[in-house]
């Protein structure tokens, strides 16, 4: 049988795909397995999604229950509220009883979901309607949010629930933090685990004193992977599969990517296929042209030129030698412009200053933009 390629991108990356992140992986397990609450926040396509996957796959080998509700997808408390029920019902419910009695712990809800099943696999989503009073809804989420504590102590289970891209939190309802905190500061046997992407909101959410969630989690932030680490494991991909890499191709391959997940693996794909870094990088930028062509169209005349500044040279844009090199405008300007940049993830702040955090963006830019 030939050799498929051994990197994977867009999807989660899991079993072999799972790259490195052995210290956050065994962090994360040991705190929820404690009921230890936990923020987990990093920029999109940093893997946070594929690491609690892997966590989750752990816990519930060592028996703990994991559920999980993606905020991005429940703009609503309507569809919070179906969302939330489905999950108990799939991973709280399903493993303690038996498929008549798992319906019955939605008894006592304030609403009553309408309930329909997919004939396919005999899944059943949850759907609550948008014509109630406001305190009604309140009360039924409260309940839910209850549950898998209830449930899980009944039957001796430890229970960890994952809300993903938590900052949309205050986006559903203003008041629905300090709902959710009233009821989760009295589960202490129950882990949560609030992943994010969007740094400077996540922090607020759980750094500010006045904010509900205020020093409730342990704040985990993910990097990017020791290019070192990651180098090894593209080495031994590629050598696993019959294609050895030729000396320094896997370093060159991470002074591209920096370490980036997302990027490493995209790039490491091509490479895999075409047997050539240039010929790979090429292809990559040619894939994501239409993406960064948009980015370009949306950017600023100020963020362009910070931006072409930082593929040249990352650094301290606010200083005067530096904007001079670059003929950027004043440092008030700059500022505006780079914290838009920060703000939609492009640019980043290091200790040495700024560069740009999109992967590839650099190379599209000094190749296409400048």
């Amino acid at each position: 049988m030939p050799a498929t390629n051994p990197f994977r991108f867009g999807d989660l990356a899991l079993d072999e795909a799972f790259t490195d992140r052995e210290q956050e992986l065994a962090a994360l397990r040991s705190d929820l397995t404690n009921g230890q609450n936990v923020a987990l926040v990093a920029p999109r396509r940093y893997g946070k999604t594929s690491l609690l996957r892997r966590v989750a796959q752990a816990l519930v080998a060592d028996g703990v229950l994991v559920a999980d509700v993606d905020l991005m997808k429940t703009p609503t408390k309507e569809k919070l509220a179906g969302k939330l029920a489905k999950a108990i019902h799939d991973d709280i419910a399903s493993p303690l009883f038996k498929v008549k009695e798992r319906l019955r712990v939605f008894s006592d809800l304030r609403l009553t979901p309408a309930i329909t099943v997919d004939p396919s696999d005999g899944s059943p989503t949850f759907t609550f309607s948008a014509t109630h009073r406001r305190e009604d809804l309140d009360a039924t989420l409260e309940r839910l949010l209850e549950l898998p504590a209830q449930l899980g102590a009944e039957r001796n289970r430890s229970v960890a629930i994952v809300f993903d891209e938590f900052q949309e939190v205050t986006e559903i309802d203003p008041h629905l933090p300090s709902l959710m905190r009233a009821v989760f500061q009295e589960q202490p046997h129950v882990a949560h685990v609030y992943s994010g992407s969007k740094r400077d909101m996540m922090r607020r959410l759980f750094t500010d004193q006045n904010e509900p969630f205020y020093r409730s989690a342990k704040v985990m932030e993910l990097d990017r992977i020791d290019p070192v680490l990651f180098a090894a494991f593209v080495e031994e991909r590629f050598a696993e599969t019959g294609r050895p890499l030729g000396p320094g191709v896997a370093a060159r391959l991470l002074a591209i990517t920096r370490g980036h997940p997302y990027g490493t693996q995209e790039l490491a794909y091509a490479l895999w296929e075409l047997g050539d870094l240039d010929a790979a990088l090429e292809s990559v930028l040619r894939s994501e042209n239409a993406h960064f062509s948009l980015v370009w169209d949306d950017a600023s005349r100020a963020q362009r030129l910070v931006l072409q500044a930082l593929a040249a040279e990352p650094g301290r844009v606010f200083g005067g030698d530096y904007r001079l090199r670059h003929d950027l405008p004043a440092a008030s300007t700059v500022q505006r412009a780079v914290e838009q940049l920060v703000a939609d993830e492009l640019v980043e702040r290091t200790e040495f200053g700024y560069e740009i955090s999109e992967p590839f963006l650099r190379e599209w830019v000094l190749a296409v933009a400048t």
